[in-house]
Formats: C-alpha cells, sequence, structure tokens
C-alpha cells in the first residue's frame, strides 16, 4: 500500500514538472501613417487591421497553452501622426520583449536600433519593403507579411506559366506604387519576361465618371501586349483600368489577377476553418495584414510550446533553426529564411472571386527549397545582420 501511495505521489510530482508555467507578454504598436485621398471610398481600411489577425493568434495560442501551463497576454498601442514613435516603442519594450510593428520601414528600423530592442524580438507585419529583408536588415527582426519581391516573383511565375511574355506596365505616383513597379521589373527580368512599354498614371480627376473616355485613350499607344500590369498598391486608379483598356487584355498586378499574402477565396488546406473563425470574431474577411499578424503569434506561440521557454534568444535560434514549422493553411509547413528573417511562404495569386494558382507553381525548382524561388534567396542577400 505505502508503495502504491509512493508511486502515486511521483507520478503527481512528474506531471506537474511536466507543465512548466510560463508567460509570454506580446506587444502590437501601430503607428499610424499619412495616406494620400483615393478615388474611391469603396474598400475602407479597418480600424482593426493587423490586431485582429493577433488576436486571433493569441485565441489559437492559448487553445494550447492551457494544457501545457503557457499564458498569453497582448497589449496594444495606437501612435498617431505626430506623435514620438520610439518613445511609445521604448515604454512598450520595457514591459513586452516581443513586439509586433505596423509601421513605415524607417520607423521599423529606428525601433529595432534602439538600445532597449537588444534581446527583444520584433516582427514586422506591415511593410513589404525589400532593403528590410536586405542591406538594411536587423538580426532582431523578423517578417511575417511578405516581401514585394515574393508577390511579384509570384505573379511572375504565372505569366511563364500561361506564356503571357509581352508586357506592359502603368505606374501611380505614389512610393508604394513606385516600390511595387520596381520589385516587378525585376521579377521580369529573373523570370525573362519583356516589357514592352511603361506609362505613369499622374491623373488627379475623377475617373468614376469618365474612365470609359480616358483609360481607352491612356492605354491606347502601348500598343499590343498578353497583359498590362498595373502598380496602384493604394488601390486608388487601377480599378478603372479593368475592362476599359484600349485592347482587351488581362488586367494584373495590384488589381484585376493579384498575388496576395492572404485572401478570402483561399478555402483549401483547412483555410476555410481559419477564415470563418476570424470573421465569426471580428465581421469581416481577414487581410493580408491580418494575416502576418495572426502568423506573427502563431510562430510565438509554436516556439514556445516546442522549446518550453519564453526567453526571446532561445526563440529566435529555433524559429529560425531547420526544426521550426509552421502549419499555416497553406498547403505546406512554413518556415524563416535564415539569412533574413523572412517568413517561407506559399503566394497566392487572385482575383476577388477566386484563387487561380498558388506560388511556386510546378516546374520553379529550387535546390534547397522551392519556397525559394520567390523572393530574395541566400546568394542575391546582402544581410549581414544574420550571417
Amino acid at each position: 500500500m505505502l508503495n502504491r501511495m509512493l508511486c502515486a505521489a511521483a507520478l503527481l510530482c512528474c506531471a506537474q514538472a511536466a507543465v512548466a508555467e510560463v508567460a509570454v507578454s506580446i506587444g502590437h504598436l501601430r503607428v499610424a501613417q499619412p495616406l494620400p485621398p483615393t478615388l474611391s471610398n469603396l474598400d475602407p481600411v479597418p480600424g482593426d487591421l493587423g490586431l485582429a489577425g493577433a488576436l486571433t493568434g493569441l485565441s489559437d495560442n492559448a487553445t494550447t497553452g492551457r494544457f501545457l501551463g503557457h499564458s498569453y497576454a497582448l497589449s496594444d498601442r495606437d501612435v498617431p501622426e505626430g506623435d514620438d514613435p520610439l518613445s511609445a516603442a521604448r515604454t512598450m519594450l520595457a514591459e513586452h520583449r516581443f513586439l509586433l510593428l505596423d509601421a513605415a520601414p524607417e520607423v521599423q528600423l529606428a525601433i529595432a536600433d534602439l538600445p532597449e530592442a537588444e534581446g527583444a524580438l520584433l516582427f514586422n507585419i506591415s511593410e513589404g519593403a525589400g532593403h528590410l529583408r536586405d542591406a538594411e536588415c536587423r538580426a532582431n527582426l523578423l517578417h511575417t507579411l511578405p516581401s514585394d519581391a515574393m508577390r511579384t516573383d509570384a505573379l511572375a511565375q504565372v505569366l511563364v506559366q500561361k506564356r503571357w511574355t509581352d508586357l506592359a506596365l502603368i505606374t501611380g505616383t505614389h512610393p508604394d506604387d513606385i516600390a511595387y513597379a520596381d520589385a516587378m521589373r525585376r521579377s521580369l527580368s529573373k523570370f525573362g519576361l519583356k516589357l514592352r512599354k511603361e506609362k505613369t498614371w499622374a491623373f488627379d480627376a475623377d475617373m468614376r465618371r469618365n474612365a470609359s473616355q480616358e483609360v481607352p485613350l491612356f492605354t491606347q499607344d502601348l500598343g499590343d501586349y498578353d497583359a498590362l500590369i498595373v502598380a496602384d498598391e493604394l488601390h486608388d486608379f487601377g480599378r478603372y483600368v479593368l475592362y476599359n483598356t484600349w485592347v482587351a487584355r488581362p488586367v494584373i498586378g495590384s488589381e484585376g489577377l493579384s498575388p496576395v499574402g492572404w485572401s478570402p477565396v483561399i478555402e483549401q488546406w483547412g483555410a476555410a476553418q481559419l477564415q470563418s473563425r476570424f470573421a465569426e470574431a471580428h465581421a469581416r474577411d481577414m487581410a493580408p495584414e491580418d494575416y502576418a499578424a495572426w502568423a506573427a503569434l502563431r510562430t510565438i506561440g509554436e516556439a514556445v510550446t516546442r522549446t518550453g521557454s519564453a526567453d526571446p534568444a532561445e526563440l529566435r535560434a529555433y524559429i529560425l533553426s531547420e526544426a521550426f514549422e509552421l502549419a499555416g493553411f497553406k498547403g505546406r509547413p512554413l518556415s524563416y529564411r535564415r539569412w533574413n528573417g523572412q517568413l517561407r511562404q506559399p503566394i497566392a495569386v487572385v482575383h476577388p472571386r477566386a484563387l487561380v494558382a498558388q506560388a511556386p507553381l510546378d516546374g520553379f525548382l529550387h535546390r534547397v527549397n522551392e519556397l525559394d524561388t520567390i523572393g530574395l534567396d541566400e546568394p542575391e542577400s546582402k544581410c549581414e545582420a544574420f550571417r
């Protein structure tokens, strides 16, 4: 009898030891950015963009964490235009060693360079700028939003597959439009495609009333082509280009057939379950920024689950290791590029009503990981912070 009681006590002690109490505190910092007015108000930016995805990820982490003795807390802070984002970041870093950043690229770099950010783990959930993953990378800054290059490479693979090799480009004047067009040119060159002609959209007139007259005239001198690429990352004028071009050709890029990190039309690989949970909780569809924030929370949760630790240095080492995998509802495990901290992930190429393809496409091979056929590959990287 005594032996049985001793065995039971020993088993209870082992069970209690196996469930280690780990508390993880995460911050979400959103720094407002000025945006110019757009021609249409059909797609207002949700007030909880990104944050809603983080809350969904927090809920998913809690589901697993409650069985392991792991708890997660999320704090949110908005920095209005004109306020000091670095002061807000210092305050949050004093309380949280994990921080999700929704801010302009230069602000993210400044936050990553703060003395208070040393030893912390930051996640870029809002910016696709290439230099954040390349020459200007930071060792404490990981990226769950796809880079511009990942999206344009995905679209270029579809163009190669469809043999749409003769192309034209219209670019807006906003810096995000210009950055997207630059990434698109690099992708076209990378995959051996030809850009026939380019034009800049510099109109500030209201196209809602006269698009059917103005757009054909604007596109007439582009000649013939297989597809028209539109670089309009503000989603300002591109919607009025569709079906109004001089020649009847597909419109692709920021409008029409678009490469995206996430879309409501993704329903395979269990994604419908994530979509429905998000919509039920937030009464809207999940946007790419929401998915990026969700992926950041789930990255932290998965790493904590596997290591049993809340130490940022230990979690970073595990996240960047070959052992890390994240189930991201995209048909294959997601992982991080050890040379620049970018989350590897398939890129959906969609139109507003359906998924058309998901890159990398069949036939695009890589010596290590086919996901590295989209975006900055290791031999191209100028990122020194991760070496």
